[in-house]
């Protein structure tokens, strides 16, 4: 702590003892304890309260108020608890009988403030503080706190009931690990005796009939399970699994819910996965007795697992696919369908009947849905899916939701009937869809599921969400096609395919609904970034009323939806003007127009999202070599970051400096300078030319005007960024030996200009009318004095300053006191001029 800290805490801690002055700032409590928790964590002496007798004056102070508020009770019992983490600093609170006060059984326990939750809150988070040594476990067990945060876990508050579990699992983990003289087997169990009071409560918990004191305990168990690996959690589950194994069939106790996760954590623990018998014994009879939808989570958590019994895995697999199964055989006509699954775990009747009912239908199958994504989103599965039959099921699916199947069976009629328009279902399985395209084994039934993307395409019933959601499986699938026809020769019917999803656009980009335009649009663009290097995809998109519709939509009335019409346009610019062979004749496509049209955009558009689309499409065409010889990229890049240093939008302006940092790669690339100083040249002739005519490109396009003032940007993100061009510009031109020859050039007329530029950039965003036209003798378009400015002006120094957090000053401790203090100073006045 430092000494102006140590004059500033007395008056601070005063201050907030003081019942006559108002609340103070949560904000700043949060903050001050932040700071002790910082003073504390690497010095476990009692220097801290002993340096600071205000500390545990404070404390005290807070005690013997008749009333005080609870914001206040709440800070002093999680201070108390902060300073008592060390055990030199607890025994010290307890000599000054502070720790029995605050956290005993004669503390706010037993007061009318405990009522509130902050302080119930405040006094769990306090215990849990100091827990970090015997001295602070038996002062709490042998006080009747056992009882109390056992109490806790059913409190009203949820965020008081969570941690009072969490520090119930704490506690008795530091009781075992810190207090087992050897370690504990099945055989001789002697738990200490704080551990043996917790597990005695755990134990009697689930042995009550009170359902609210089983589930506490559940939770806790799970919380343990969860966070600790130790051996010695085998023995105290072998003490209570057949309690656990009964819950799932006694239905006297509804406990099923909480058990998926109790044995997922556990499977996930080293302890139980590599142990043969009677673990997965009980996994499997939990996916048999509890419901689809409660042990729908604990399959899928089952096949994620690469240690698992092969036989659980199958029987979790099992249970994933009853659904799947169900709605294959509804859809079917009779004896048509053998059957995915030879046979089920548990009753195909309570499936059937959840898939029958508007209240679970829905529910259970977008549970289903979300469990196969999380299996496809997986780089290696532990498990094989039967993707055609997945692949179907999502078919179906869709059908049923769209009212294009009508089953025969009187089931498939039900779940037809319940689904029809279910947009939550359709955008289940259109993302399953979606990922299911990345998987092999669906190539049969591919046209077959064009059909059904298409519909939905076509459809004026598929709601914007979920078209947005078909247009991203149609893109997916699309590629795969794509592969597909390169290895099978199947032309035809991807011609015929991308023939089709090109007439759907055209309708859709003349929506009257700007969702469903901008989606549209979006899609285009997936297309062309995956598929313009395919001659049927170029084909057919240009043989198609597409491209003229995207140009029109630059002049969209809603913004959202210009920025994509200029995305779309950008890339649709790779297949019209820059492939190397373009298939567009004759003057259908005007490179020079649409160049002017985007600039319009970004000089005029009032609002920033197609501003934002244009520079990042200039940037991407710059990139990939498409603006042509050096010297015309040269005036594009002039003509752009003119437009965009006066850009009142952040985002463009910082996106013109991504612009000016390829196109500076890129020309020293090009005339042949070392990107590194140390690299070898050719000879010191070469090179001195080849700086020089980079430098003139880059005065004569204006580059250094924008980089300069944009360090003086109210806007951080664009001046770090301009600082981070300049010091590799700078790196370029300057090899290390001779940047310090540079120094002291104020002598020169340039060099006047310069030290005022200095001076005018050390004021950062304060900088008034910064002049980026000769003024005060800095001439941005001089190549001498350029070099000069890049060997002179001390990068480092503003790069240092522009990467400061914006509250440096003010994250400081002392700040914070200082504001706790002028807080209270206003009220001081205000008494002071009452008088």
């Amino acid at each position: 702590m430092t000494r102006e800290c140590s004059l500033l805490l007395p008056r601070v801690c005063a201050a907030l003892a003081d019942p006559r002055q108002p609340g103070s700032d949560d904000t700043c409590l949060e903050k001050l304890l932040d700071w002790f928790r910082d003073l504390t964590q690497f010095d476990p002496t009692v220097s801290l309260v002993q340096d600071n007798p205000c500390l545990t004056e404070f404390i005290a102070s807070v005690l013997a108020l008749p009333e005080p508020s609870a914001s206040i009770l709440s800070f002093t019992l999680r201070l108390a608890g902060i300073l008592a983490a060390s055990e030199n600093r607890f025994q010290h609170l307890q000599q000054e009988k502070l720790l029995v006060r605050l956290f005993g059984r004669d503390g706010p326990l037993n007061s009318a403030v405990w009522e509130d939750a902050s302080v119930r809150s405040g006094w769990v988070e306090g215990v849990h503080s100091m827990m970090h040594h015997q001295p602070a476990l038996h002062f709490l067990c042998n006080g009747g706190g056992i009882d109390v945060i056992f109490t806790l876990q059913g409190d009203p508050s949820l965020f008081v009931a969570s941690a009072a579990s969490q520090l119930l699992v704490h506690m008795l983990t530091l009781s075992v690990e810190s207090e087992t003289t050897k370690p504990l087997s099945t055989k001789d169990c002697d738990w200490p005796a704080c551990a043996q009071m917790i597990i005695k409560r755990i134990e009697d918990s689930l042995q009550s009939s009170s359902a609210s004191h089983i589930e506490q305990s559940l939770k806790l168990l799970t919380s343990l399970f969860g966070s600790c690996r130790a051996t010695w959690t085998e023995v105290l589950w072998l003490g209570i699994a057949k309690q656990i194994e009964s819950f799932l069939t006694e239905e006297t106790v509804q406990a099923q819910h909480m058990l998926a996760n109790l044995l997922l954590n556990m499977a996930w623990s080293p302890v139980f996965c590599d142990t043969e018998g009677s673990f997965w014994a009980l996994v499997t009879s939990a996916l048999e007795h509890l419901t689809p939808v409660q042990a729908g989570p604990l399959a899928v958590g089952i096949l994620r697992l690469y240690k698992c019994p092969q036989d659980v895995r199958i029987q979790a697999l099992t249970v994933l696919l009853q659904p799947m199964d169900c709605i294959l055989r509804a859809a079917s006509q009779p004896l048509e369908y053998a059957g995915l699954l030879d046979e089920s775990v548990s009753d195909p009747i309570t499936v059937e009947s959840l898939l029958s009912s508007k209240s679970s239908c829905a529910s259970l199958l977008c549970q289903t849905l979300a469990h196969l994504e999380e299996l496809l989103s997986l780089i290696r599965l532990p498990v094989d899916l039967p993707y055609t039959s997945l692949l179907r099921f999502l078919m179906t699916i869709l059908q049923f939701c769209n009212g294009f199947l009508s089953p025969a069976s009187p089931l498939g009629s039900t779940i037809s009937r319940i689904l029809i328009n279910c947009f939550r279902v359709q955008r289940s399985a259109l993302d399953v869809l979606a990922a299911l395209s990345e998987r092999k084994g669906c190539d049969t039934l591919i046209g077959s599921l064009f059909d059904v993307l298409l519909a939905y395409l076509e459809s004026p019933n598929t709601s914007p969400t979920v078209l947005k959601k078909t247009f991203q499986a149609t893109s997916k699938w699309l590629v795969r096609l794509q592969e597909l026809s390169c290895s099978n020769s199947q032309w035809q019917q991807t011609e015929k395919i991308l023939q089709d999803v090109f007439l759907v656009l055209q309708k859709r980009l003349c929506s009257p609904c700007w969702e469903v335009r901008d989606s549209s649009l979006e899609f285009l663009t997936v297309l062309i970034k995956c598929l313009r290097d395919q001659d049927e995809f170029r084909q057919s998109l240009l043989s198609s009323e597409v491209p003229r519709l995207t140009e029109n939509l630059l002049e969209d009335p809603e913004s959202y939806v210009r920025a994509s019409a200029v995305t779309a346009v950008g890339h649709l610019a790779f297949i019209t003007y820059f492939a190397p062979e373009s298939p567009v004749i004759g003057n259908q496509y005007n490179k020079e127009n649409t160049v002017a049209k985007l600039q319009e955009i970004l000089s005029t558009d009032p609002e920033g999202f197609p501003r934002r689309a244009v520079i990042s499409i200039f940037t991407k065409w710059l990139r990939q070599g498409c603006t042509g010889q050096l010297e015309d990229t040269e005036k594009f890049v002039s003509r752009v970051i003119q437009t965009v240093e006066h850009d009142l939008d952040w985002e463009v302006r910082l996106g013109g400096l991504e612009l000016v940092e390829v196109f500076c790669s890129q020309t020293i690339c090009q005339l042949g300078l070392p990107k590194c100083p140390y690299a070898p040249v050719s000879s010191a002739v070469t090179s001195s030319i080849h700086q020089n005519e980079s430098l003139q490109i880059f005065c004569r396009a204006k580059l250094f005007s924008f980089l300069f003032q944009s360090l003086c940007d109210c806007d951080k993100p664009v001046g770090q960024r301009a600082c981070d061009i300049l010091l590799g510009l700078r790196g370029n031109f300057y090899p290390i030996s001779t940047l310090k020859d540079s120094q002291g050039t104020e002598d020169s007329p340039a060099g006047h200009g310069i030290a005022w530029l200095q001076r005018t950039l050390r004021q950062g965003s304060l900088a008034q009318n910064f002049p980026t036209d000769g003024g005060n003798g800095v001439d941005f378009q001089d190549p001498e004095s350029m070099m000069l400015a890049l060997g002179t002006i001390d990068l480092e120094e503003l790069h240092d300053e522009l990467n400061k957090s914006s509250d440096h000053v003010e994250k400081s401790p002392q700040s914070l006191l200082q504001d706790i203090l002028a807080t209270v100073g206003t009220i001081e006045e205000n008494e002071a001029d009452c008088y």
